[in-house]
């Protein structure tokens, strides 16, 4: 697996990043989720880098310029439902991308910290051939992240697998690197020191999805 670090150099992306940490900033529930649609706009900027470019002709209202736009068909899909700002933010570049949804979350069958994976709710446009850019906020024990990657595989064969994160462990990463090809690309923002005893990332930011979009049941 190919990983690629976006803060180990100083950008904007840490200023955003040092925000949606910060638990004063975290109260106003509409800066956090504005703040991870801008880093999922960095993200997708960084990552249009490695995509693949056609040469075209456009006309102006002067003459004609040859220029170059993107040749993959992109789909981008998101983990519900800490993933969907993080998807805007995607969106706002990949303006042409097809999408997807899926949900996937932590189950306690016995109401302990020992919990499963359950992959439920799907809506995934075609991915045969396509560039599928996998993003969700946090990459703790990576279990989500492979579930629902092997969710995707029933459906077709794309052709190249960008998974997009914006905080990420050790642990989890690791757990990719055992459980995905080679082939897939890993984007992290930010990586974090460790797990902790209830497999949260430390120092990490909270829960993503309840700062988005308030506490669940």
């Amino acid at each position: 697996m190919e990983i690629h670090y976006l803060s180990k150099k100083n950008s904007v992306l840490n200023h955003f990043l040092s925000q949606i940490r910060n638990i004063d900033i975290q109260k106003d529930s509409m800066r956090f989720r504005r703040n991870v649609e801008r880093i999922g706009e960095i993200m997708a900027y960084e990552l249009s880098q490695s995509l693949h470019y056609k040469t075209i002709e456009i006309t102006t209202p002067l003459g004609i310029k040859k220029t170059t736009e993107i040749a993959d068909r992109l789909v981008v899909c998101s983990i519900l439902r800490a993933g969907l700002t993080l998807h805007q933010g995607f969106l706002n570049y990949f303006d042409n991308a097809e999408n997807g949804f899926i949900s996937a979350y932590r189950h306690h069958p016995n109401n302990d910290d020992y919990f499963d994976i359950r992959v439920e709710y799907e809506a995934i446009a075609d991915i045969n051939g396509k560039n599928i850019l996998l993003v969700d906020p946090m990459l703790a024990t990576g279990q989500s992240i492979v579930s629902v990657f092997n969710k995707l595989m029933e459906r077709g064969t794309p052709k190249e697998i960008h998974i997009a994160v914006i905080i990420a462990a050790p642990e989890g990463v690791a757990y990719l690197e055992q459980n995905l090809p080679d082939t897939c690309h890993l984007w992290i923002a930010s990586l974090d020191e460790k797990l902790n005893d209830k497999s949260y990332i430390v120092p990490g930011l909270g829960d993503a999805g309840d700062l988005a979009y308030g506490t669940k049941l």
